[in-house]
């Protein structure tokens, strides 16, 4: 937080007036020092405002303030000069400015500044569950309005392991490197899905969960989820018949789907924080589904069978089981450059009611243009739908360029409305140097003055940086 500021104003000396003392000690009646403050209050509205406040004095003094929104900026020492910022709360507030004899630190006389609080301009957010947990609905107002601020920087797994760590609490390759922990932490659910939650990876996967969570972070999932016809991995994309069996009713397939998502909704109806409040998630549901690598992809699936799946897994997750503390992510995969950017973006949009978050996966690597473009696109169906938007994978594999972060992440998100940024994990390697799987910072790689530079900036959002996430901010309704 910015400190007081103070400042010496020099004046020359003028005829004697009223003495004063304002410790309430007796006044010595040969004292020749006069102070006189013709305006002792101040009224701003919620406006940033310059401001003059008049000094009748006879000697030096020091001017102090006790508030961070309100500076001294020059003017002369019988009216000097003040800057406020703008008053973002929803009520109003007061400082004082306080004028000393610089001989004398019990000699002063204090002007009181009034701001008002701004006309509170509600804003309404529509969100899927209506049931949502009240945590659930002030992340995602949250969500849309921290980026009047700047973008949260996320990193999957990033408390889990990093490139020479596994299974440390507290252990981050962040934080390792800034000394700040993610604004966003995520991680992915296939493995709960598959196993459920009473495994050794998934015990460890719900205590990061809640250590970030204890710190205000924002926690978001995917899930690489096995293929329930075939029992294989996600990449298992031979068959055009998986989304259809799924949404048969009857079918093994969709047995052993609704098997999988019974794990996943015992686990997030049991994951409370230390208050024993559910803790909320932004779950990407199906992601990257402009491609075709997964059986859920765009080579797999109908655009019907796609929305429908979307639409059918919500609706069991959140009405049959009850879930309701899951916000839905879409976040196609946008790494490069588009003839029309908003409508990859809207590729297979399962509708306004079934989406609570816009992301993109963009691994545009040293592709400014395409990322930019991309950038820009997401905001712009974020600003048409009112829904809040960011980042959701990014990253460049093995990247060495000492000033990745400036170049390739800085630069193009500098008139960007997003609310993250999020990079890809670092592979725990064990000791194997020639495995490169790392898409962000870690101790001992060039890049870290950069990142630390980037750390610096006010619209890079750290966890320590972050508001209370979990609070409705004023003004804001979510229905």
């Amino acid at each position: 937080m910015t400190q007081a500021k103070y400042i010496l104003l020099p004046l020359l000396l003028l005829s004697a007036a009223v003495s004063c003392n304002e410790k309430g000690g007796p006044v010595k009646p040969d004292d020749p020092r006069s102070l006189n403050l013709p305006q002792p209050e101040v009224f701003l509205t919620s406006e940033a405002a310059d401001f003059d406040v008049p000094v009748e004095t006879n000697f030096t003094y020091r001017i102090s303030i006790d508030a961070a929104w309100i500076v001294a900026d020059g003017g002369t020492p019988e009216k000097p000069h003040f800057r406020a910022e703008a008053n973002p709360y929803g009520s109003d507030r007061s400082c004082k400015i306080r004028f000393t004899d610089v001989e004398d630190r019990y000699y002063f006389k204090e002007v009181t500044v009034n701001q008002a609080a701004p006309d509170v301009v509600l804003t309404s957010i529509s969100i899927v569950d209506k049931q949502a947990t009240a945590e659930t609905k002030a992340l995602l107002a949250n969500l849309w309005l921290i980026a009047d601020t700047g973008w949260m920087f996320g990193h999957h797994d990033d408390l889990w392991y990093g490139r020479y760590w596994y299974n440390e609490p507290g252990g981050s390759d962040t934080k390792a490197v800034c000394g700040d922990y993610p604004a966003v932490f995520s991680v992915d659910f296939a493995d709960i899905l598959r196993s459920g939650a009473d495994t050794e990876e998934n015990r460890i996967r719900r205590r990061v969960i809640l250590e970030a969570r204890e710190r205000g972070e924002v926690i978001m999932a995917c899930a690489h989820m096995d293929n329930p016809k075939t029992g294989k991995d996600a990449w298992d994309n031979k068959s055009r018949e998986v989304a259809r069996e799924i949404l048969t009713d009857g079918t093994d397939t969709r047995i052993t789907f609704l098997g999988w998502l019974d794990n996943l909704a015992e686990f997030l109806n049991n994951l409370k924080d230390s208050r024993g409040r559910l803790i909320p998630i932004i779950f990407r549901v199906y992601h990257e589904h402009t491609q075709t690598w997964s059986w859920w992809g765009s080579s797999c699936t109908t655009d019907a069978e796609f929305m429908d799946l979307w639409r059918f897994t919500v609706t069991y997750l959140r009405d049959t089981k009850g879930v309701h503390n899951l916000l839905y992510a879409v976040s196609p995969q946008m790494d490069g450059q588009y003839s029309s950017p908003k409508d990859r973006i809207r590729y297979r949009w399962p509708g306004d009611d079934w989406v609570d978050f816009i992301g993109m996966d963009c691994y545009h690597g040293t592709n400014n243009n395409a990322f930019v473009s991309n950038l820009h696109a997401l905001e712009s169906v974020s600003k048409e739908k009112c829904k809040p938007c960011g980042v959701t994978e990014d990253g460049k594999e093995s990247f060495e360029d000492q000033y990745y972060w400036t170049r390739y992440v800085v630069n193009p998100t500098e008139d960007c409305r997003i609310s993250m940024l999020t990079m890809w994990r670092n592979k725990f390697v064990n000791g194997n140097e020639a495995d490169k799987h790392y898409y962000s910072v870690y101790p001992g790689h060039p890049s870290e003055e950069d990142f630390r530079a980037m750390y610096a900036l006010d619209r890079s959002l750290f966890s320590a940086d972050l508001p209370p996430m979990y609070e409705l901010p004023a003004g804001f309704e979510v229905n």
